[in-house]
């Protein structure tokens, strides 16, 4: 059975459905549709995506701030479970993750904290990432693991247009935060869009400012993780670099599952 998963960092769920989001998404065809930075509750969340009446719908919402942060899920096959959060308090509170367990595999949809202007919450941010991989990999050894969606870092050289102006001085491209990220590729995880295209350049998310897209001074901070034991079922994975509507494009994979 074929499945179709898109992720896509919409910079405010209730401001890209008045754009062309609609048609994009519906283009795509996607059987599960990943967002993050909703930046809306519950609700606000359900109401703006209510088009989609053929999805189940499930949003996490941050419980800090108001219009900040926020995840969801859209998916025309009904979960076995649903998990919000990862059960430790202090990443609890910004709604950056749900789980879905289904037949075959467990999908998580994550929105990475940022580290912030001036690397102010680089401390957190490493905290994140070990906590992060541990909640991973314990439901990795129940059922073979996607994990998808803004990681909020650039992992290699390839991955970002300017590196060196970046290394070690912006949040996103520090080498604690490629750190963090390369131990999922040492925990059985595969980067499965560089996997398939080991040398392509190509980003997926640009700075609003100074003109960053237009330029393509971009970086590639949105992935698709899977269990190494998935490898075998991937038809294809891209980056819609076309699709407008965010500072972030859609990603998306297609396997035989």
């Amino acid at each position: 059975m074929k499945n179709k998963i898109v992720s896509w960092n919409v910079n405010g769920v209730r401001a890209i459905v008045k754009k062309n989001f609609i048609n994009d998404i519906n283009k795509i065809n996607a059987d599960i549709i990943c967002l993050q930075e909703t930046k809306a509750n519950t609700e606000e969340v359900k109401n703006a995506l209510s088009i989609f009446n053929n999805f189940y719908i499930y949003a996490n919402s941050s419980k800090a701030r108001k219009g900040y942060s926020g995840t969801a899920i859209l998916t025309k096959i009904k979960p076995i479970k649903v998990i919000y959060d990862i059960n430790i308090e202090i990443h609890d509170q910004e709604g950056r993750v749900i789980l879905l367990e289904f037949e075959d595999f467990i999908l998580i949809n994550v929105y990475v904290p940022n580290s912030g202007q001036e690397l102010k919450r680089i401390d957190y941010r490493k905290q994140w990432d070990k906590d992060f991989l541990n909640y991973c990999l314990t439901q990795n050894r129940r059922k073979p693991l996607i994990v998808t969606g803004d990681f909020n870092v650039a992992h290699q050289e390839i991955d970002i247009a300017r590196p060196k102006a970046n290394y070690n001085k912006s949040s996103g491209y520090t080498q604690i935060e490629i750190d963090g990220f390369s131990e999922f590729l040492n925990n059985e995880f595969i980067d499965i869009f560089r996997k398939i295209h080991p040398a392509k350049i190509i980003y997926t998310w640009w700075n609003y400012r100074f003109k960053a897209r237009e330029r393509n001074v971009g970086w590639r901070i949105d992935y698709f993780l899977i269990n190494k034991l998935l490898l075998k079922n991937v038809i294809s994975v891209d980056i819609e670099d076309q699709i407008l509507g965010s500072d972030h494009c859609p990603i998306t994979l297609e396997l035989n599952i």
